[in-house]
């Protein structure tokens, strides 16, 4: 921005100015950074002529984890055919779970004149986000919140739905959970452990360290760990998994152990009834939240300036695996 400030004889606030569209400065000016910008390919060619227009370029980003996982995949086809809907093109990145990517892949994004972005956060501070927010470009946080900004989210009951799917356990009985999670650094696993703790402590059962696991990355540790506990002098009952990718491990293992403990997992996925037992899944429409962030977002794009608001959609209880009778 500076070079193209120099190349202009503007100062780089007057840059940023043009770039935000902002009615302050005076034509000549204006054309003389946009002739910068398009001399020094700042961008693309093509932003300079949009910004001459104040019209938008039409293309928002979507910033998520791992495209391999199954909710991933159908958070982004749900945004992308909300941006289709408004003749809009989507640009999806992973970041792979890495605050570092995140931030790099947000700001390359930036760079391309996104209209707006739905971003799954990997990181726990996202002031660096700030100077982008204040040249217009909109974000809408989906699955977890932002941290040091000020911004729309459109989270899962979380904490209410594990809470719900434990109580049910401890009904049926069963005092000895296992509790596998992925990383405490992560806002959901957070919540889903907070949620067995609620129910546990409603029903006056202990939460014992000695039966919890955190970060279960992936499922063939899911199921080492499974069958650890369940190799113990006092094994667990049942198991609460905390995603999708740990209940399959967990499956996987309890089969081939021959267990008989009951089975509740957070995330369902896809072919969950062609398993060979019956487990609970706490479930919730993943097309819905990636709608309605991309809703939100649009509706950011379109002029919306009130407050930012957090969405929490609810959960409920399915039961997967065959069918009695």
């Amino acid at each position: 921005m500076s070079d193209v400030a120099a190349a202009a004889g503007v100062s780089v606030k007057t840059v940023s100015r043009v770039i935000n569209n902002a009615p302050s400065v005076r034509p000549e000016v204006t054309e003389r950074v946009l002739a910068a910008i398009s001399g020094l390919g700042f961008r693309r060619n093509h932003i300079a002529s949009s910004l001459r227009s104040g019209a938008r370029t039409a293309t928002i980003g979507l910033l998520i984890e791992d495209l391999a996982n199954p909710f991933y995949s159908a958070l982004a086809a749900a945004v992308g055919r909300c941006a289709r809907e408004r003749g809009t093109h989507l640009i999806t990145a992973s970041s792979e779970e890495s605050p570092e990517l995140e931030r790099q892949l947000f700001l390359e994004l930036c760079q391309r004149r996104v209209d707006g972005l739905v971003i799954v956060p990997a990181g726990g501070d996202h002031s660096y986000m700030r100077p982008e927010l204040e040249m217009n470009t909109q974000v809408v946080f989906v699955d977890r919140p932002p941290a040091g900004i000020l911004a729309d989210s459109v989270l899962i009951d979380n904490a209410g739905g594990t809470r719900a799917g434990v109580e049910a356990l401890l009904d049926r009985g069963h005092r000895r959970i296992g509790v596998l999670s992925d990383s405490t650094t992560i806002y959901t696993a957070r919540e889903r452990l907070a949620g067995v703790r609620a129910a546990l402590t409603a029903a006056g059962v202990p939460y014992d360290d000695a039966l919890v696991r955190t970060d279960v990355a992936h499922p063939d540790q899911a199921a080492a760990e499974a069958a650890a506990m369940l190799r113990g002098g006092d094994p667990p009952t049942a198991f609460f998994c905390g995603n999708n990718r740990i209940t399959v491990g967990v499956l996987a293992e309890l089969g081939r152990l021959g267990a008989d403990a009951d089975l509740l997992g957070f995330d369902d996925f896809e072919l969950a009834d062609l398993m060979p037992r019956p487990f609970t899944v706490i479930a919730y429409d993943i097309g819905e939240l990636g709608r309605t962030a991309a809703a939100r977002l649009f509706d950011r794009i379109g002029g919306d300036r009130s407050w930012p608001a957090e969405t929490v959609l609810p959960t409920r209880l399915v039961q997967r695996g065959p069918r009695p009778g």
